[in-house]
């Protein structure tokens, strides 16, 4: 039976550098915590303290490369257990090696920071315990977050994919039907196109899209109109080089807004009007806007968004930010009879 665990371990990898380096920022946060801690019993030297940090540090390096190297057999345990097993092999390891530590102190005739065998391996131990089941937790809710926000973004990319195929398919298999007879060649070229645009739109198997991809595939889907909309639809691409054409998309970037602008805007005019798209580079960032003619929304107060539009704008946006970071940037807006939405991307 296919088990899911053995391809995504759920203990927190700890042989990353930021969490490693994050485990031994805690270990030497207890150190300074005791140091600065009001207790006229103890005096604190640099040496001391020195010899405490290399301890703690010690520790959790010891620890970590431990439960590195051990996350695939914990992860096949249930968590609860798997869980209780990591932070058990922590406290043993930081428990051997705070003994060590104080044997050797002990023959030199010292002792560790003056306390005995029991209250100092048995303190570090029960430390080390606590500062890795706190960091266990975190990373692994950190995990979860992250998971579930890649899930919602293929999961808003995959409801883009469904909402565009009877989409598509209806409005053009009608279209397709009405040009039989009276024009058959034309009709030949729109199931063409449509084969393409589908070809494009939903590809073979996962993965990302393109620039150039994302460009074809919003030409494709505006050739389809334009054959429903005649002449009410004119397109305008202003492609200002050099753009980095290769550029990682995630799938469905521009053709959502492209379709925005025919449906809540051209469409929507007896005149029709011109979809412009354009695409420039301005330092580090990529930008796309698309403008077009619309009526005012029927609340000048949410101005911002078209109802209809704004579902697909905070898919892309989420999908976006999620691809690139925060730095993406999706606005837009409807003023003087135009409706305009900007995507901007770091390149860096």
């Amino acid at each position: 039976m296919h088990d899911p665990r053995r391809e995504a371990p759920w203990l927190p990898d700890l042989c990353r550098l930021p969490r490693l380096a994050a485990l031994l920022g805690l270990a030497e946060l207890v150190v300074l915590v005791l140091v600065l801690a009001p207790d006229d019993a103890r005096t604190w030297t640099l040496a001391r303290f020195v010899s405490a940090s290399g301890l703690a540090l010690w520790l959790s390096l010891a620890v970590a490369v431990l439960l590195c190297k051990l996350r695939a057999p914990i992860s096949r345990l249930p968590q609860r257990i798997g869980a209780l097993v990591a932070v058990s092999l922590a406290t043993v390891v930081a428990f051997f090696g705070a003994g060590v530590i104080h044997a050797l102190y002990t023959t030199l005739g010292a002792e560790p920071l003056g306390v005995g065998f029991l209250r100092f391996a048995g303190g570090s131990a029960a430390v080390a315990a606590l500062i890795v089941a706190l960091a266990l937790r975190h990373f692994y809710v950190s995990d979860r977050w992250a998971a579930q926000t890649e899930a919602n973004a293929r999961a808003e990319a995959d409801a883009l994919q469904a909402r565009i195929r009877p989409h598509f398919l209806f409005n053009s298999m009608n279209l397709i039907a009405g040009l039989l007879r009276r024009d058959p060649l034309v009709a030949e070229r729109a199931v063409l196109d449509l084969s393409d645009l589908f070809r494009a739109a939903l590809g073979a198997g996962e993965g990302e899209s393109t620039l150039a991809a994302e460009c074809e595939l919003a030409t494709q889907y505006l050739s389809i109109e334009s054959l429903r909309l005649g002449e009410r639809l004119q397109v305008e691409w202003d492609r200002r080089e050099p753009l980095p054409w290769q550029l990682p998309l995630p799938r469905l970037t521009l053709q959502p807004l492209v379709e925005n602008a025919v449906l809540h805007g051209i469409s929507r005019l007896p005149e029709g009007g011109t979809v412009s798209i354009v695409l420039w580079r301005e330092g580090g960032t990529l930008h796309l806007r698309v403008r077009n003619p619309a009526p005012p929304p029927p609340d000048p107060s949410v101005a911002s968004l078209h109802q209809g539009a704004g579902h697909a704008q905070r898919s892309i946006a989420h999908r976006l930010a999620w691809r690139f970071g925060p730095q993406v940037r999706v606005t837009a807006g409807w003023a003087d009879g135009y409706y305009a939405c900007e995507v901007m991307l770091p390149l860096a």
